[in-house]
């Protein structure tokens, strides 16, 4: 880096073995351009991907459904500055949380679902989404499952926030399929969405503890807390560019 006039800052590495694959997330500081990328190619393997990213904010696009707490959590952790991300637009197949979003100065879209087909739905979102050029898709309790289609036009770009510790209780009413089975953890997951319900790579789990003497409603409001902040964890990681998504997991050099 020397005679490039760069510095490096922070250094990792990590050697998948079973698939012989390293993986390596460096920064640095000074006016680094393409000559950096051209001068690491020139001495490694022809196969190796190299990419060099700007730190700036990342622009996101929330979808929601009528829950607050993942929506609200987010929209106070970046008017403050806690997390290094833009919230270009809310977008919601119901209007229940325009108030809350408008008192941010957020852009906010109602497209209703109704007499709808999926796919015509779904196109319409995409519609609205295009002006916003997001680097991702968030889902912050976005109860709809979405095809393939949609998940292919945000392929490891879209995020989720699913309220249990996965791959346990995949779909719906995971709180009462964990109180069915008398679980002692519940949890929240994380995850890009790919084309197989709730299986995408993990970014990020939490899990709380619970008893015999927890009812499903008393684990979904403890939930809430576990799900806001295992939300807010993955988003800083990846809007800090600290995650690779390598087959159907992720390598994450936290610091």
């Amino acid at each position: 880096m020397l005679k490039l006039n760069l510095n490096i800052e922070q250094n990792n590495e990590f050697v998948e073995k079973r698939y012989n694959r390293f993986f390596m997330r460096t920064d640095i500081s000074g006016a680094a351009d393409e000559n950096i990328v051209s001068n690491l190619k020139a001495i490694l393997p022809p196969q190796t991907h190299i990419q060099l990213i700007q730190k700036r904010k990342k622009r996101i696009v929330v979808l929601v459904t009528k829950e607050h707490h993942c929506l609200g959590d987010l929209l106070l952790r970046c008017h403050y500055n806690e997390i290094d991300i833009e919230i270009a637009a809310v977008i919601s197949n119901y209007d229940v949380l325009r108030p809350l979003v408008e008192s941010f100065n957020i852009p906010y879209q109602f497209i209703t679902h109704e007499n709808q087909t999926r796919e015509r739905h779904e196109a319409d979102i995409l519609e609205a989404i295009a002006p916003y050029s997001p680097d991702y898709l968030v889902l912050a309790k976005y109860m709809r499952i979405l095809t393939a289609g949609f998940v292919e036009a945000y392929a490891d770009r879209m995020i989720n926030i699913h309220h249990s510790f996965l791959p346990a209780f995949i779909g719906a009413n995971p709180y009462k399929q964990a109180y069915e089975r008398g679980v002692k953890i519940i949890g929240a997951t994380a995850h890009f969405v790919n084309h197989n319900l709730d299986e995408g790579p993990i970014i990020a789990q939490s899990v709380l503890a619970v008893n015999h003497t927890h009812s499903a409603e008393d684990m979904a409001r403890s939930g809430k807390d576990v799900e806001k902040q295992t939300l807010a964890k993955a988003l800083r990681l990846v809007a800090d560019d600290r995650v690779f998504i390598f087959r159907n997991k992720t390598i994450i050099f936290e610091s």
